[in-house]
């Protein structure tokens, strides 16, 4: 099963199997097949063409894949524009929804473990 040029696994449930697309959550992979009328153990395989073509024309009504990724670095891209202060927190790679970076930044700051110790020169005995 193809859906947006991507391939929906066919050894997964269905409803997990839709979450491959982006812009797809577990909650609306679940919406979407309540709408069709399908469980969701259902694998891929054993969808009939007739169902497979009602999930696609219900999931073109949502923005997915590239047009979502497309307006997310939009809004970025504005906020920056802008100079707002979570396009600056956005410039710098920092965490911009009010979360302490004295810890636990490691996500958005990537998994820098830097410590006192670690770049200290050894003294040598004499």
């Amino acid at each position: 099963m193809r859906l947006f040029g991507i391939t929906i696994p066919d050894n997964k449930r269905l409803d997990y199997g839709l979450t491959v697309l982006y812009g797809v959550g577990l909650s609306r992979a679940r919406d979407v097949l309540e709408e069709v009328g399908l469980e969701y153990t259902a694998k891929p395989t054993e969808v009939t063409t007739d169902q497979e073509n009602k999930i696609r024309l219900i999931l073109e009504g949502f923005t997915l894949e590239g047009d979502l990724k497309r307006e997310i670095s939009y809004n970025i891209k504005r906020l920056k524009d802008i100079s707002a202060y979570r396009g600056y927190r956005h410039a710098k790679n920092l965490p911009c929804r009010g979360q302490r970076t004295k810890t636990n930044s490691r996500t958005v700051r990537g998994n820098k473990r830097v410590s006192m110790g670690s770049g200290r020169i050894k003294l040598q005995k004499t």
